[in-house]
């Protein structure tokens, strides 16, 4: 869970009118992922997100702000932050399970873009 909260603020810290919400990290056994740019989004210069094993992480940009939500399939909780202000922190809890594509998903990168 410890990664996924530092992919949270690493993705966060490095990236936030138009909508563009992408999964990077999908829960299996981790990769390295090359996160692109858009014209007139958020993200102007490529770069490498490196996910863990178990971690899902989706983030969301527009011309001005960028979100990102991550959780641990083996976790409690899911995190998220953007640039809007507030810093990375716990915004849901996930299934008993372990948190999912559902928790982890477009929406709620939107919502930790969009929110302070």
């Amino acid at each position: 869970m410890k990664k996924a909260i530092i992919l949270a603020a690493v993705a966060a810290s490095a990236v936030s009118s138009l909508a563009h919400a992408t999964a990077v990290c999908t829960g299996g056994t981790g990769a390295s992922v090359a996160v692109t740019t858009t014209a007139n989004m958020f993200v102007l210069v490529p770069f490498t997100a490196k996910c863990s094993a178990n971690v899902f992480s989706n983030y969301s940009e527009n011309g001005t702000a960028f979100g990102v939500v991550a959780g641990s399939s083996k976790g409690k909780n899911y995190f998220g932050g953007g640039t809007a202000g507030g810093g990375v922190r716990p915004l849901g809890t996930c299934a008993t399970t372990g948190c999912s594509a559902t928790e982890v998903s477009d929406t709620n990168s939107a919502t930790a873009r969009d929110s302070s």
